[in-house]
């Protein structure tokens, strides 16, 4: 065996031991944004102190070997998505006292999106990774759904949507789009004082397995038009009317979805008149009392709203959530309530397949 080739088998053999801590810490982080609730989080810190060990040990033997000419990009990418998700994990387990905990855990949740954000154009090269970006039962449709050879236009796009940027959007295409048919399209919005480029990242699996376009924007402020003039509602509608424009949406499946605050302007924004938005799905949010005073609650009769909530939100009870229930059901939405006991004030992913079973099915 000559020196390139054992060159190659030993980046191949690193390559193969990094991976599967990797995967692990990214998956780790899925689990503790489901189960974040502050009696919790000790426990959910000190899960992850192992994660750390192996990552780092795996990234720093994966260091030592040299890369096989012609894969210097590879391994920049790679590089930089293990370097973030490193980050992401440490600064999650990070218990230090002090009053920017809840900063540490923020912060983590965004290097986690980037991680991914950084991972997923290397998912053809790895399988195990694009299978992680992909619902377990859909894995043997992986050369359907990403197929060799896409169409154009196809995977992540940004507008403006840097993460020190406000206003713009990110926009992920499927692979399996190849424009012979209109497909659904999913607008989410994030929480408060988050980032659309962040938030994209709780749906793109959803969305790629399912063949959904999914259209993630970040609020011109710090959070969405709440209080005050409605800055945002105009923005939303030209997103939706520009991918329409450059790709081909099936106009009665338009759903608009959100977290916290993102939930909150989900009914605030959606029930406006001469909005797209066929369906609404608010998750962890509240019925604002602006509802009430601007019409939405007349427009609501026949809508088709599915509304979820934890029953440990510490930051919106769940009673806030059973009276938004009672009074959309007044009004006569069609609605679908969820309550989930062991939920707190976070995203519940696993609701992201049932909302989307919902969404298909015809009236």
């Amino acid at each position: 065996m000559d020196d390139s080739a054992r060159d190659r088998d030993s980046f191949l053999e690193a390559l193969g031991r990094l991976g599967p801590p990797l995967l692990r810490a990214l998956a780790g982080l899925d689990h503790c944004q489901r189960q974040l609730h502050p009696p919790e989080l000790p426990r959910l810190r000190e899960g992850m102190q192992g994660v750390i060990g192996d990552l780092v040990a795996a990234r720093n033997a994966f260091g030592e070997v040299a890369e096989p000419e012609g894969l210097e990009s590879f391994r920049e990418q790679l590089d930089i998505a293990v370097s973030l998700a490193l980050q992401a994990v440490e600064r999650f387990a990070d218990g230090s006292p002090g009053p920017d905990g809840v900063a540490r855990v923020l912060e983590s949740m965004s290097l986690h999106a980037q991680a991914q954000e950084a991972l997923y154009p290397l998912r053809r090269v790895l399988p195990p990774v694009s299978r992680y970006f992909l619902e377990p039962e859909l894995h043997s449709r992986l050369e359907t759904l990403d197929p060799e050879e896409p169409a154009s236009r196809v995977g992540l796009h940004v507008a403006h949507n840097g993460r020190d940027e406000r206003g713009g959007f990110s926009l992920y295409v499927p692979e399996s789009y190849d424009g012979s048919h209109a497909l659904p399209l999913i607008v989410c919005l994030h929480g408060g004082s988050g980032h659309g480029a962040d938030f994209m990242w709780t749906w793109l699996r959803e969305a790629r397995g399912r063949g959904c376009l999914l259209l993630s924007p970040t609020a011109r402020g710090p959070t969405w038009s709440l209080n005050g003039p409605d800055l945002d509602a105009a923005p939303l509608r030209s997103m939706v009317a520009y991918v329409s424009e450059h790709w081909r949406i099936d106009a009665e499946r338009v759903l608009l979805t959100g977290l916290s605050d993102g939930a909150t302007y989900t009914l605030l924004c959606g029930l406006q008149p001469d909005m797209p938005f066929t369906a609404l799905a608010p998750l962890s949010g509240v019925l604002h009392p602006a509802n009430f005073a601007n019409g939405n609650m007349e427009r609501a009769r026949g809508r088709r709203i599915y509304l979820v909530h934890g029953a440990l939100d510490w930051m919106f009870p769940v009673q806030l959530a059973q009276m938004a229930r009672d009074e959309l059901e007044k009004a006569g939405a069609e609605l679908v309530y969820r309550e989930i006991a062991d939920l707190s004030h976070t995203y519940a992913r696993e609701e992201n397949p049932r909302i989307l079973e919902w969404f298909a099915r015809a009236d």
